[in-house]
């Protein structure tokens, strides 16, 4: 069984972008030591332009070979001209308001993107499915994560985006795997569920 992994940037108070969802503030914080780390251990979640520009077009997915993401985490890269963003990964897109795919190779879920979830979770492989989000996205898939990697960084929103949206009270129990502190303030924790 493949595992969901939900790596999402978010504030210090728990919220991965302002009231529209942009998170392009996180940015300014991936400095050189940050962005050595990402290529390192999370190379696949570098967008294929930012791998272009980076030289590592060529490094191997080490973690995901599948992204999940929702339409307005898509629409970042549309309006970045990136129709295709992570074209090194295969790529689904939750939507309702898309009746086409814009590039063929992103794939659309119009219905039943638990059941699609769970389909790719249930596919044979080594590598996982990433959760790019977003918080709607992440708020249906919540019982179908069984790893979060967050990237805190060192910010206060006072309000925004969250990273579960639209999902009623349910406890969920998670075990730090892994935690790492950066110069920058940006501290990147690895959960995974528990039984």
């Amino acid at each position: 069984m493949r595992k969901l992994t939900y790596f999402v940037a978010v504030s210090v108070d728990g919220f991965i972008g302002d009231e529209s969802g942009d998170g392009t503030m996180f940015m300014s914080y991936v400095d050189e030591e940050f962005r050595d780390f990402l290529v390192q251990e999370y190379p696949e979640t570098i967008s294929s332009e930012g791998r272009r520009l980076l030289g590592i077009e060529g490094v191997a997915n080490k973690k995901y070979d599948t992204v999940v993401q929702g339409r307005r985490s898509y629409q970042v890269g549309i309006d970045a001209g990136l129709l295709s963003p992570y074209g090194h990964l295969r790529e689904y897109v939750a939507t309702r308001s898309l009746t086409e795919s814009p590039h063929p190779h992103v794939e659309l879920i119009r219905d039943d993107v638990v059941g699609t979830v769970r389909a790719l979770k249930a596919e044979e492989g080594e590598l996982g499915i990433w959760l790019c989000g977003g918080a709607e996205l992440a708020g249906l898939l919540a019982d179908e994560i069984d790893e979060l990697v967050i990237k805190t960084y060192p910010v206060v929103f006072g309000g925004g985006m969250p990273m579960f949206a639209g999902r009623k009270y349910a406890l969920a129990e998670f075990d730090l795997a892994e935690n790492r502190t950066f110069g920058n303030g940006v501290i990147v924790r690895r959960y995974t569920r528990r039984p």
